[in-house]
């Protein structure tokens, strides 16, 4: 009796794949670069951000504006490529590396706990530090106190989202297809709370801009 097919990959997929395996760290940089990039984008389209150039600006940033891309979309670029991408092939790598063959119940919680508790505080700090200076932190104090303020509740979500991305991923998806799979994941929830930062921002602003209004008052006669 034959053996069946095997089942045919998707050409740009395959492709991917033979770089991921041969250029590791590049391939997830460019990945990664590219989806902050885009995720800056899409925060700021589903937000409803206006993006604006300033007059004396160039025909080519008019134009990239016209289409909500500005120079926050293009320094997110620089941070997924040159800081998520790195330090999150590293970390992983040791992780799959430290668990590599162990495929127990309990190796598995263990390989869980090992990314909360090492691998999820280092890359929320990193993260955190990142967002200070591309919003126009200079000083260490000042990027020290946005760690402070955002640690908690950044990585309260990642304690609940990378555990069970994780048990998915362990479940059900190829060893080889993790860094697919973590980057949907990674796009897809830093592309919603791209959009809830940026709804905030705007309400914000607005009930400012209300207040003004409302402490000027009506003209006295």
């Amino acid at each position: 009796m034959s053996a069946p097919p095997a089942k045919k990959i998707n050409p740009l997929l395959a492709k991917y794949l033979a770089q991921l395996a041969l250029h590791p760290l590049r391939t997830k940089a460019l990945t990664t670069g590219i989806l902050c990039f885009l995720q800056e984008i899409l925060g700021s389209k589903l937000a409803g951000v206006p993006i604006r150039a300033a007059k004396d600006s160039s025909p080519i940033v008019h134009a990239l504006a016209a289409v909500s891309i500005d120079v926050k979309a293009f320094k997110m670029g620089l941070y997924g490529f040159l800081v998520s991408a790195p330090l999150s092939h590293y970390l992983v790598s040791q992780l799959q590396k430290a668990f590599a063959g162990k495929t127990s119940p309990a190796a598995k919680a263990s390989q869980i706990l090992a990314n909360n508790l090492l691998v999820a505080p280092v890359q929320t700090a990193a993260f955190l530090s990142s967002m200070a200076v591309i919003n126009g932190a200079t000083s260490l104090p000042e990027i020290i106190k946005t760690v402070k303020a955002g640690f908690f509740s950044v990585i309260r979500i990642q304690w609940v989202v990378s555990p069970v991305s994780l048990l998915i991923a362990q479940k059900f998806i190829p060893v080889e297809l993790w860094v697919l799979f973590f980057n949907a994941i990674q796009f897809t929830f830093g592309t919603y709370f791209n959009y809830r930062v940026k709804k905030l921002k705007l309400a914000a602003l607005k009930k400012e801009k209300e207040k003004q209004r409302d402490d000027k008052g009506p003209s006295s006669s």
